[in-house]
């Protein structure tokens, strides 16, 4: 998926590296928590390394995906089948992605093609059919919604976020969209999600290595993916304006008025001996911030890596092509 802020090629090898650096070698009785947890990419890096892996995010669409890749790390019997079966069952108009995302339905808005939007609904109405009659556990609940999310997200006519769509439908999102499964890792070890506000949350509980990823800038996440949590929820509202917004929660880490006091109460309340944050240069905080704060909790330090940044098109005009991404390190 396509994700602003992603940490994949950050986990290739420079925030585990650093992280094994600071914590040592052997991880395996270490509870790890990713507080902002996105696509959950880096509790999935540590979840085979770790006694328990703790995954949040406010986001639905990210609670979907780390419900699935994260808490899921058993086997689900038979569950390409329900695969198959999703990708063959029949469409019509009568569905809420279609009528009010897709261009054949509202007459306005194309975040998918016709034909796709009809699969989602009908995907989507059948996972929750399969829940509520209890022919599906929660196990692999998510494991079929977060492959539709997933496979959704692949045939969707944007640059890349949701805030807004393209006039005509771009190549991708003209191929008949096909569920894959969105296979997780096995292991031995019970590991936790949670669809929490962070500071509410890191209150309540404790580990050794906390993992911050919160958003950089003013981006509200959850404008940006409104459509995935649409999916995710599937129930009926009033789409606003041209892009079709649903009411989201805007987080205090994307204002410039009240990021400072919000990450402060955040470390004072962490319960975990190292704490790690992944920022850049294009913060609403400053270096000088981000380590005047954490550093009147314990010893602070400092890595750096140059990362390519995110462009959502190509063709958008950036003033550079990469960034500084800083790791904060905090000893508490």
């Amino acid at each position: 998926m396509n994700y602003i802020g992603s940490k994949l090629k950050l986990c290739n090898e420079f925030l585990p590296t650093t992280i094994h650096q600071v914590c040592g070698e052997d991880l395996t009785d270490m509870v790890f928590c990713d507080l902002f947890a996105g696509t959950g990419i880096v509790g999935r890096t540590f979840k085979s390394k770790v006694k328990q892996v703790i995954s949040n995010d406010i986001e639905l669409y990210s609670f979907v995906l780390n419900k699935n890749y994260i808490w899921n790390h058993t086997p689900i019997e038979g569950k390409e089948k329900y695969i198959d079966y999703l990708n063959n069952l029949f469409t019509d108009d009568s569905g809420f992605i279609y009528n009010n995302y897709c261009l054949g339905g509202s007459g306005e808005r194309q975040y998918f093609s016709d034909e796709n939007g009809k699969k989602i609904d009908a995907a989507r109405r059948k996972i929750n059919e399969w829940k509520n009659i209890g022919k599906i556990n929660e196990h692999l609940y998510y494991y079929l919604l977060c492959s539709l999310l997933e496979s959704a997200d692949k045939v969707a006519n944007t640059a890349s976020v949701y805030g807004a769509y393209l006039k005509k439908l771009k190549k991708s999102a003209q191929k008949n969209m096909v569920i894959e499964g969105a296979d997780y890792e096995l292991n031995c070890n019970d590991h936790a999600v949670y669809m929490e506000d962070a500071n509410l949350l890191i209150k309540n509980i404790s580990g050794d290595i906390l993992y911050l990823d919160p958003p950089y800038n003013s981006r509200q996440y959850g404008a940006n993916y409104h459509l995935l949590n649409t999916i995710a929820e599937y129930k009926e509202f009033v789409p606003k304006g041209k892009t079709g917004l649903r009411d989201y929660q805007k987080s205090k880490y994307c204002s410039a008025a009240t990021v400072s006091n919000e990450f402060d109460d955040l470390i004072k309340n962490a319960e975990f001996k190292f704490i790690f944050l992944s920022y850049n240069n294009e913060g609403l905080m400053s270096e000088s911030e981000v380590k005047s704060i954490m550093s009147k909790y314990g010893k602070y330090d400092l890595a750096k890596t140059e990362y390519q940044r995110f462009k959502a098109d190509s063709n958008r005009y950036n003033k550079a092509d990469s960034t500084i991404e800083y790791l904060h390190i905090l000893v508490k």
